[in-house]
């Protein structure tokens, strides 16, 4: 699915991020596990990443993201009328992550529901999002992606657990007069999704060992490798915008190699692509908010700059977004 925006400008006028305290570096993960820091960063270029606590659920670590987002929107809670929440590892399957920070939050009027789309989960979120707002359906519109991977990693499979991390990030959005999105290209293919899926999580029957999510990296690689580039490639062409003319790419931080391939083939240079995989490995869908936050925090994200950010995962599914951005939104 692809399509560029008309009509009237959504765009994003709050951001927040938030991350778990602990931070596991590669040698702590050396400790319990057949690794090294050199083996991990040869292979992925991560060092470390942040681990939730027993204690801790997704709503715990959203929430502040949420705060800060509405802060930074200078908005009310009463204002928001849809609340949009990406992610695989909810509190618990119902009610759901968004209905439980609606209802923390004070939310009495907002519409609430869970997207589950891999690592790709923000990208389809901020989707439907605009689709709302555009629609008028939506005045007002909070977006949240995060996941704590953390919860359901096989802590003895040393090719899953040194990629993830756990992070949440979230966006306020709503019609504005500069700026605002451009276009979108969403994509998934279920047939390549048993090379990433986390078996005995729903109602199949399942058989297997003790649950946990499951990766064949090299498919998973192949995939990504090839859908960073045709997907950002994709809404460029609908929206009429060269590579040249973006000023930040936002990739999905799942993994430095992947990141490295996509900077080379769509020939982008490197200082305007946003990596921060290094200090919070995959967080999921919280990764495209994390990287965006760190890029404003950089002094990136400047009036009028043009944002690309795409990203891919679980289903198999991609989806990217192409926005300009104005801080005056």
């Amino acid at each position: 699915m692809i399509g560029s925006t008309s009509g009237q400008r959504i765009g994003i006028t709050g951001l927040g991020t938030n991350v778990p305290e602990t931070v596991m570096t590669n040698d702590d993960m050396a400790r319990f596990v057949d690794t090294s820091d050199e083996w991990i960063r040869e292979r992925t270029g991560i060092r470390e990443r942040r681990i939730a606590s027993q204690d801790e659920a997704l709503t715990d670590i959203a929430l502040p993201a949420v705060r800060e987002a509405l802060a930074d929107a200078g908005a009310d809670v009463s204002e928001i009328d849809l609340l949009i929440c990406a992610t695989v590892t909810p509190d618990m399957l119902f009610p759901t992550a968004s209905a439980l920070m609606a209802d923390t939050l004070g939310m009495r009027n907002a519409a609430a529901y869970d997207l589950l789309a891999g690592c790709t989960g923000f990208m389809y979120a901020i989707a439907q999002a605009y689709g709302m707002l555009a629609s008028g359906l939506s005045k007002k519109a909070l977006v949240v992606g995060g996941d704590l991977l953390s919860k359901v990693l096989n802590w003895e499979d040393r090719s899953t657990v040194v990629l993830f991390g756990d992070g949440a990030g979230a966006v306020v959005m709503e019609p504005v007069a500069t700026g605002g999105f451009l276009g979108f290209e969403l994509g998934a293919d279920g047939g390549g999704g048993i090379h990433l899926c986390y078996p005995g999580s729903g109602s199949r029957h399942y058989e297997g060992p003790k649950p946990a999510l499951m990766m064949n990296g090299r498919e998973v690689f192949k995939f990504a490798t090839r859908v960073m580039v045709s997907s950002a490639d994709a809404v460029l062409k609908q929206c009429g915008k060269t590579i040249a003319e973006v000023d930040v790419y936002v990739p999905h931080q799942a993994n430095k190699r992947i990141i490295d391939y996509a900077v080379g083939k769509l020939g982008i240079a490197p200082e305007k692509t946003v990596v921060n995989v290094d200090r919070y490995g995959n967080t999921s869908s919280g990764s495209i908010p994390l990287a965006l936050a760190d890029a404003r925090a950089e002094g990136r994200l400047t009036d009028g700059a043009l944002v690309l950010m795409t990203g891919m995962g679980a289903g198999l599914t991609w989806g990217s977004a192409l926005l300009e951005w104005s801080s005056s939104a």
